[in-house]
């Protein structure tokens, strides 16, 4: 349904909780390297529990690699800094939620590339840096999820 793509994550329990999320929401999950961990790392593997098998991971060597994969999709990169709230978009089948590397959020250089459609931003209250990793792309992910009816959930 749609893709979460995590640009160059660096710690395995927020990817491993990822898994979970696109286990249990259908959507396909994106990792751009360089990776700042093993996909066999332990962590990773317990916090993804028995979902690794019922979840769609696709790793790519980097960003040139993940643009080529996903075509002409719209990108939505997650960024503190945007003005727009994840939930002034109309999401479409197949949009991709680009989220950045744990603890400094996306790069200017990957934020003004020209595959990225918008910035979004998820609220907060003043004075706070930014959410969990796993915690923003559920957040979204069940955004876009809910906007269509939540197809195929129980």
């Amino acid at each position: 349904m749609f893709r979460v793509m995590f640009h160059e994550p660096r710690i395995p329990p927020n990817t491993g909780n990822a898994i979970r999320l696109v286990a249990g929401t259908g959507c396909e999950l994106h990792l751009v390297g360089p990776l700042g961990f093993d996909l066999s790392e332990p962590k990773l593997r317990r916090a993804g529990l028995d979902y690794h098998d019922l979840a769609s991971v696709t790793v790519h060597a980097d960003l040139a690699a993940a643009w080529a994969a996903i075509g002409d999709a719209r990108v939505f990169a997650f960024t503190a800094h945007a003005e727009t709230s994840y939930t002034d978009v109309e999401y479409r089948e197949g949009d991709v939620l680009l989220f950045g590397p744990e603890p400094t959020g996306l790069s200017a250089e990957v934020l003004d590339d020209p595959h990225v459609t918008a910035r979004l931003r998820i609220p907060m209250l003043p004075g706070r840096r930014s959410l969990n990793l796993s915690n923003a792309a559920a957040v979204v992910t069940y955004e876009a999820w809910r906007q269509f009816g939540f197809p195929g959930a129980t």
